[in-house]
């Protein structure tokens, strides 16, 4: 399918622009043409141009204030502009050239030079935006290959993890329904927090289940004794999160990241009597804070072999009891004020 160019004329002399239209009419070209500098800048806004003939010796507005607002405009600062000249002289063809116009033809014109500076400078027109759209083209295929590598290397962590938490329930008393009761109620309190990223609480959500991971290293008989520890079985049974952290802390990847602050640090406590490192108030990361509550929570609802479950009622007063002291006191306060929310996901099966 041939190409139909659209071209504008701008001359404040009628015959001027009859003359160049009856030159180039045998091409494929529509015309549009304006009789001096304002008009052609309202024109200019009507259609997409490909090429402006722009004479320079105009009333009112000359060519070149012109083609310093064509160039000013984003909408039209690609159309190339060649300047129709009576004057040949240097100053004035390098004055045009400067304003960012790509060529000049002297008047009276000459048919095979018109002809041959018009095409030329619409071929290389079409050229550049075919290119600019290969290029856009091409970014679009590259930001979608980009998101769709990023989509299934976060699914890969997604496994890895799945995988892990499969991994630590087949060592303890940690099961599937717990891991998913905790992920529920930190994306819970996650949310409410209120100055967390969609991303940063997916993160909170898809990472918690490695809250416990650590707990794979600890020998079996301490993992699942009854009854309380010894002091030397506690000391042992807190590696888990050193542990943890020695294992994930190398991982480059999101997931892993988060899942690796949430097993080392969901065992500190706000005023700094909690372990691995005895962190102190927002020290401690916020995923970890925000954990630390729905681990607890679940816990301590729930039998273990070590403890039968207490009431959800017990476990609420244990948490606002500890609040400014174990926990952080504004997640303390929001779960306080959304009570049933988080009752809904303790009751989960």
């Amino acid at each position: 399918m041939e190409l139909v160019y659209n071209i504008l004329i701008v001359d404040d002399i009628s015959d001027n622009i009859k003359v160049a239209m009856n030159i180039l009419k045998e091409n494929n070209y529509n015309f549009s043409f304006a009789l001096n500098g304002k008009e052609a800048l309202d024109v200019v806004t009507t259609k997409k141009f490909d090429l402006i003939l722009l004479d320079i010796m105009m009333p009112e507005m000359n060519g070149y204030e012109v083609c310093k607002q064509l160039k000013a405009d984003p909408r039209t600062q690609d159309i190339p502009v060649i300047f129709l000249t009576a004057k040949a002289d240097v100053d004035s063809i390098t004055e045009g050239l400067k304003l960012g116009a790509v060529d000049y033809i002297t008047k009276p014109f000459h048919s095979e030079e018109l002809i041959a500076r018009v095409t030329t400078h619409l071929e290389l027109y079409h050229a550049k935006e075919v290119l600019k759209q290969n290029n856009l083209d091409l970014n679009v295929k590259i930001v979608e290959r980009e998101k769709r590598y990023l989509s299934e290397l976060e699914q890969t962590q997604k496994e890895i993890i799945y995988l892990l938490t499969e991994l630590m329930e087949s060592t303890s008393d940690e099961t599937g329904r717990h891991i998913k009761r905790v992920a529920d109620a930190s994306k819970l309190l996650a949310t409410l927090h209120g100055a967390l990223s969609e991303e940063e609480i997916n993160d909170v959500y898809f990472a918690s289940p490695l809250h416990d991971i650590g707990k794979v290293t600890i020998p079996h008989e301490v993992l699942n004794k009854p009854g309380r520890y010894t002091e030397e079985e506690f000391k042992i049974m807190q590696e888990h999160t050193t542990n943890a952290h020695k294992f994930l802390q190398h991982s480059q990847r999101r997931l892993i990241k988060a899942g690796d602050i949430i097993a080392h640090q969901h065992h500190e406590k706000w005023d700094g009597t909690g372990y691995p490192q005895g962190l102190v108030g927002e020290k401690i990361h916020i995923y970890a804070r925000i954990v630390a509550i729905a681990d607890v929570l679940d816990a301590l609802t729930h039998k273990r072999v070590y403890k039968d479950a207490w009431s959800f009622e017990e476990v609420v007063k244990y948490i606002t009891d500890r609040k400014g002291k174990q926990f952080d006191p504004y997640l303390t306060e929001l779960f306080e004020n959304n009570i049933e929310s988080f009752r809904a996901i303790v009751e989960e099966e």
